[in-house]
């Protein structure tokens, strides 16, 4: 059995990850932004989960956590599946976030990073961004393209001694997709648990929507394009991305 840590897991497909895991008998650790919102997994945490308290927003918020969970016991995949849809907050939840937990935590084995089709529709630019989420500087699409690009950095990376995928899980009846989402919400969440512990599953690089790969959009296939990423969020965290 694992043990996966999941962001952005008190409610929506991040909770769904962490009791359907919880289930298969894993070890999960969740993840909540403040002791209020924890509150709201107390099912999970009484079950066993463990629980690790941080918002992402604060980039040392997400460095004390790094040092608290690389300090326990040891993880073996991470689902990043928090994230925000508008807002200053926006790079540095769903993309900083990310890049620090891969860079920082010594001992996952797999990383799941979670995108959206609406990847197609942003911008693959580096420019102007404000990493540190003082100004809205790039849209929830332009955040999702560039984290399929971060997943697919990753993989070339640290091949083959760690699988890094990015997922699209569709449009599902969740918070940020609204009650009326046309998705299968069990599909939605269904393949990252997968990716994050199936033995027999070892791709890396791949971009999935509900159990296949598909194509992501070109900039994250552009090798020079994923490298220039690593190289520009290394510069704005001062926390590099070592060789493993």
């Amino acid at each position: 059995m694992a043990r996966i840590l999941i962001t952005g897991s008190t409610d929506g497909l991040g909770r769904a990850a962490a009791e359907a895991l919880l289930d298969q008998g894993h070890e999960v650790v969740v993840h909540a932004r403040n002791d209020s919102r924890a509150s709201a997994i107390s099912s999970l945490t009484d079950r066993g989960a463990d629980l690790v308290i941080a918002d992402l927003a604060e980039r040392q918020a997400v460095l004390r956590a790094a040092a608290e969970l690389d300090a326990g016991p040891r993880i073996d995949a991470v689902i990043h599946n928090a994230g925000v849809i508008s807002g200053a907050s926006v790079l540095p939840v769903n993309v900083v976030a990310p890049y620090l937990f891969t860079a920082l935590l010594g001992t996952p084995t797999r990383h799941v990073y979670l995108s959206s089709g609406m990847h197609r529709g942003g911008k693959p630019t580096l420019d102007g961004l404000d990493w540190n989420g003082e100004r809205e500087t790039a849209s929830y699409s332009t955040s999702k393209i560039l984290v399929a690009a971060l997943s697919a950095a990753v993989a070339d990376r640290w091949a083959p001694d760690v699988l890094a995928n990015a997922v699209d899980p569709g449009w599902v009846a969740t918070k940020m997709g609204g009650a009326g989402a046309p998705d299968d919400f069990d599909l939605g969440h269904e393949t990252q648990e997968r990716l994050a512990t199936d033995p027999e599953l070892r791709i890396t690089g791949g971009y999935w929507h509900h159990g296949r790969q598909q194509q992501p959009a070109a900039p994250v296939s552009d090798p020079t394009f994923r490298e220039r990423l690593l190289t520009t969020l290394a510069d704005a965290t001062g926390v590099p991305l070592h060789d493993r």
